[in-house]
């Protein structure tokens, strides 16, 4: 009788144990498509799609777009855990990830992402079209082979021309709406391809000793980190012309204007005390304030167009 009950004592406890490791592995997958990096992707993607329809975009478009988006990122991402494996294990900030800390394998990790990236053109070629899917598609395999495959380990421009992976979500929106492209789309392509250098060479100049461990090229390890502020303020600069170009151009209004010029003020002034101070916490703040740039960049080309016209 004790050992029967001793076993309708254990299932339960083997029930929530299955349960309790079932969720980790989805946890562990969800990690590996890199889900923060994937919101702000989809801010400036669904951003897009409302400037193209001047008001909400078919529902049609936009669902496919935020599933497809989301699979899309999530599959590169997924491949350049693969990929980034060895040195990811060698970096404390990406140490716990699910490959390196061996919760996934790579051959799972690999199998993942490409799954994800074929899934992400079948979904937008279905619920928008095929110019959608297959800029998606394009972003995605940049990803993977020119920045995370060639570029990352070879070269100091990794982030600036990697950073065109990162600015093709705009693009994707656009053309989910629209069927094709124009000079706003264009735009907002530049302002995030120059806004990822700033917003990535902030971030290594806090991880400056870790990129140096896993001999990773990035700009402060080998231009030192006097060079790559100088060079954030750059990028800044650029970066606040380009923002303001949509209202220049007639393509957004005033309201809009007024917006940029405020948070592209605000990213002048943090990048040049970065330039002046040296201080890494500086840098850290810029990091924090260049991803709210972004962010509240595109919400007030939303409103701008959307709603004040």
């Amino acid at each position: 009788m004790r050992l029967k009950n001793r076993a309708v004592s254990v299932g339960p406890f083997d029930s929530t144990a299955q349960s309790r490791g079932l969720l980790r592995i989805l946890t562990a997958y969800l990690a590996l498509m890199k889900p923060r990096i994937i919101v702000l992707l989809l801010i400036t993607a669904v951003g897009a799609m409302f400037l193209a329809a001047d008001g909400f975009p078919p529902v049609s478009a936009l669902i496919a777009t935020l599933i497809g988006g989301t699979l899309g990122a999530g599959g590169a991402s997924a491949i350049n855990n693969y990929f980034d494996r060895d040195i990811d294990r060698l970096m404390p900030r990406t140490a716990t990830r699910p490959v390196p800390s061996g919760w996934i394998s790579p051959g799972a990790a690999l199998t993942f992402g490409i799954s994800l990236l074929a899934l992400s053109f079948v979904v937008l070629s279905w619920g928008a079209n095929v110019l959608a899917a297959s800029l998606m598609l394009a972003g995605g395999l940049f990803y993977v082979f020119i920045y995370t495959g060639w570029l990352k380990r070879s070269s100091i421009h990794n982030i600036v021309i990697g950073g065109a992976a990162g600015a093709v979500p705009p693009l994707v929106g656009w053309a989910a709406v629209t069927g094709s492209l124009g000079l706003l789309p264009i735009l907002l392509f530049l302002i995030i391809f120059f806004w990822t250098p700033p917003h990535f060479w902030a971030l290594s100049l806090i991880l400056k000793e870790e990129y140096e461990h896993a001999q990773v090229p990035m700009l402060p390890v080998i231009r030192g980190e006097r060079e790559t502020r100088w060079q954030i303020l750059i990028y800044s600069v650029i970066l606040t012309g380009l923002s303001l170009a949509p209202a220049l151009f007639g393509l957004l209004g005033p309201w809009y204007l007024a917006m940029a010029g405020a948070l592209s003020g605000g990213l002048l002034f943090l990048a040049a005390r970065l330039v002046h101070s040296g201080s890494r916490k500086q840098a850290s703040v810029l990091f924090r304030y260049s991803l709210a740039y972004l962010a509240l960049l595109f919400t007030a080309m939303v409103i701008d167009r959307v709603l004040l016209r």
